[in-house]
């Protein structure tokens, strides 16, 4: 049986000019996600990473926290969904202030609530020649990544897995059910720098646990952020 620990990346820098880059907090996290990992035992034979900034910054971060040696390989089917498209994408004349694109937004509750609607809009497919990526190509796309990781491990291996929340949710989502209202509900509660288990052994692909973030819990929040 072969192990692999998808960790969504840590906590980007929302609105600002470059979201990609991990915020002070998210190189935090990810470095106590590091150490929590190789304290319960961890020692990656694979580590793979999404062509994402945030990606490779996180690894950068686990790899430092867990005192690990280890090359990243980077697999861009690891990557996230186009966000900043799908809000576009879903703007209305009628939307007031700035555009539902703009992650500089003020009213974060309004912002989450038009982003699940976009992505509503894109998984139901009456739109779809209007996105460069469908929702069904990118869970084929992130289908790939999965099936090209879990082949390059052997029994007993571990690999972990730097990418972000929409495909650890499509991973989950297709195991548990397959459904594009499962990965709805799951996409936005995917914690900054946790971590989903699946195993593939004789019963074939599994998920075992989905967005562990025990180690960044604490009395007042801890280190704990969504976005």
């Amino acid at each position: 049986m072969s192990l692999l620990l998808l960790v969504r990346h840590g906590q980007a820098s929302w609105g600002t000019d470059d979201y990609d880059a991990l915020s002070e907090h998210g190189a935090r996290q990810s470095r106590v996600l590091g150490e929590e990992l190789a304290r319960r035992g961890h020692r990656p034979h694979l580590v793979v990473a999404g062509g994402m900034r945030r990606h490779r910054e996180t690894a950068r971060e686990v790899l430092a926290g867990a005192g690990w040696a280890a090359d990243v390989d980077t697999d861009p089917g690891w990557d996230e969904l186009d966000h900043r498209q799908l809000l576009e994408r879903h703007a209305t004349p009628h939307a007031a202030g700035p555009r539902p694109g703009d992650p500089r937004r003020p009213d974060p509750d309004g912002a989450q609530r038009r982003f699940e609607e976009a992505t509503l809009r894109w998984t139901g497919g009456a739109f779809a020649d209007e996105y460069d990526e469908t929702f069904p190509a990118f869970c084929a796309r992130v289908d790939g990544a999965l099936r090209r990781t879990a082949q390059r491990l052997g029994s007993g291996q571990t690999a972990v897995v730097l990418t972000s929340g929409g495909p650890v949710s499509w991973v989950a989502a297709d195991l548990l059910a397959g459904e594009a209202e499962l990965w709805r509900r799951l996409v936005p509660v995917v914690v900054n720098a946790s971590v989903t288990k699946v195993v593939v052994g004789q019963r074939g692909t599994t998920l075992v646990s989905f967005n562990d973030h025990g180690h960044l819990e604490g009395p007042d929040g801890g280190l704990v952020t969504y976005r």
